[in-house]
């Protein structure tokens, strides 16, 4: 991987990942995170759904708080699990009469979670794939997908992930975003693949910053994406240094996010896990800064 030596260009463009809170201090937490990466001029913010679509009502609410009381704009995370096909249908409207224009759209994880096999409903959508030719026949959306450089879990092989993935863009999805990954190369092998396939959506890279190494290498291994020896190093003996493995963290996400800058990437989405130090802190190294309000004197002068 490259050192870092130089600010990439400009035009990197972000979007930041959120889940609903679960609880008042979680929800101060959330906000507390929004206000301080919110001027960074995020390309959208996206907010999730538990499994099952457990976190429905509290999603609705976090995206409709954010159209109130930011200018950010928000996608809402959509997915088929345990819905018909007109309570999915009914769910996007209600979206769509609120103000959302962009979706996150996604099979979603098992009604038993993750790792146990998906059961679609008799009279639900079956995959993402179904899910947005649904979407399409109610609106024209903004439509925002998965994608695995390491391949789904559930998939046999790459071929018949990026078969999926081709069937997504052919139904109307306008944008990947893929599971978060620590090697690089994987990913630029990946977006490969996807072009050879015919497929040339953007390929947004999801960056999620170490925060705690032990349960980000618990879900790693749920959801397929390798964890590099030379990267477990780093973090040897850090489980009681709280300190020095957020400088850790902040180091290696910077020389990741670093060199796909210098492989042409310019979007990324990060994974923020609700916490805005770390995401900050790399996008200031991006260099992007924060919009600075208009001082009172020049409000005046301009009206």
């Amino acid at each position: 991987m490259s050192q870092i030596n130089a600010l990439p260009a400009s035009g990197i463009n972000v979007s930041f990942e959120f889940f609903p809170p679960k609880t008042d201090r979680m929800e101060e937490t959330l906000w507390r995170s929004i206000e301080r990466l919110a001027p960074l001029g995020p390309h959208f913010v996206s907010v999730t759904y538990g499994a099952g679509g457990s976190t429905r009502e509290r999603t609705h609410h976090t995206i409709e708080r954010i159209l109130k009381e930011t200018s950010l704009t928000p996608a809402a995370h959509l997915t088929c699990v345990d819905a018909s096909r007109e309570e999915v249908d009914e769910v996007v409207r209600q979206y769509r009469d609120t103000g959302v224009k962009h979706f996150v759209a996604l099979r979603g994880d098992s009604q038993d979670g993750v790792g146990q096999a998906y059961v679609p409903r008799a009279d639900g959508y079956r995959n993402a794939a179904e899910l947005i030719a649904g979407m399409r026949a109610i609106d024209d959306f903004e439509i925002s997908v998965s994608a695995y450089p390491e391949k789904h879990p559930e998939s046999p092989d790459f071929a018949t992930d990026i078969d999926l993935l081709k069937r997504k863009v052919d139904n109307g999805a306008t944008r990947a975003i893929t599971q978060f990954f620590f090697d690089n190369e994987v990913f630029e092998r990946y977006v490969e693949r996807v072009r050879r396939a015919g497929i040339y959506i953007p390929i947004v890279p999801g960056i999620v910053p170490i925060h705690d190494f032990t349960k980000v290498s618990r879900f790693s291994k749920a959801c397929g994406a390798a964890i590099p020896a030379w990267l477990a190093e780093r973090f040897e003996g850090l489980e009681e240094d709280e300190q020095t493995r957020s400088h850790v963290a902040a180091a290696f996400c910077a020389e990741q996010v670093l060199d796909l800058t210098r492989r042409g990437i310019s979007d990324f989405h990060f994974y923020t896990m609700n916490r805005a130090d770390l995401v900050y802190s790399i996008c200031h190294i991006l260099g992007l800064r924060a919009r600075q309000p208009a001082s009172a004197g020049a409000e005046a002068a301009a009206a």
